[in-house]
Order: structure tokens, then C-alpha cells, then sequence
């Protein structure tokens, strides 16, 4: 019975993994990881007391809460960045455009 579960918690975490129709955000990543992590240590130190079963679901709980946390702040520099690198191509752009300006004003003081 207990090979049967985790064969199909294994079947579940793997299709539902797969069958995303859009790559995971890193929030999610993280919250995988975390869940995966935290219940292993978690089995771990539950099997030393005599319950792993106990230790693996804490574990897996707190990983999951910690690691979608961690992943939320790195998540939300990553899009920090996207926006600092969009206004620093606008910039360039118009440095660019200036910098046009000026030859062009240069060029016609020369003519007169």
C-alpha cells in the first residue's frame, strides 16, 4: 500500500510538473525545491525519533513556506532588473539620438 502511494505521488508530481503549459516562475521553482528539501531533511529527522512520515510532511510544509518566500524576493529583483535594463536601452536610445542632433547642428554651423 505505502509503494503504491508513492508511486502515485511520483506519477502526480511528475505530470503536473510536465503538463504545464508555461515554463515555472521562479516562485515555483522555489517552492518545489524548498517542499523537496525540507521533506527529505525533514524524513530524515523524523526517522531518528521514530517518525519520518511526520518529519517528511513538517519538513515539506516549512521548505514549502521558505523556499516560495525566498523565491518571491529573488523573483521580484529578477523583475527589478528587467525593468532597470528596459529603462537603460531607452536611454541609450535617446543618447544615441542626441548625439545625432549634435552632428547634424555641427554640420550645418560648418555650412554657414
Amino acid at each position: 500500500m505505502n509503494r503504491i502511494l508513492v508511486g502515485f505521488a511520483a506519477a502526480l508530481i511528475t505530470f503536473g510538473l510536465t503538463g504545464c503549459s508555461e515554463p515555472l516562475t521562479t516562485r515555483e521553482k522555489g517552492a518545489a525545491i524548498g517542499t523537496v528539501g525540507g521533506a527529505a531533511v525533514g524524513g530524515i529527522i523524523g526517522s531518528t525519533v521514530g517518525h519520518p512520515g511526520a518529519g517528511a510532511a513538517i519538513g515539506g510544509a516549512a521548505g514549502l513556506g521558505s523556499g516560495a518566500l525566498i523565491a518571491d524576493q529573488i523573483q521580484s529583483l529578477e523583475k527589478k532588473q528587467i525593468e532597470l535594463d528596459e529603462e537603460i536601452r531607452k536611454n541609450n536610445l535617446e543618447l544615441q539620438r542626441q548625439r545625432e542632433e549634435i552632428e547634424k547642428l555641427k554640420t550645418e554651423t560648418k555650412q554657414r
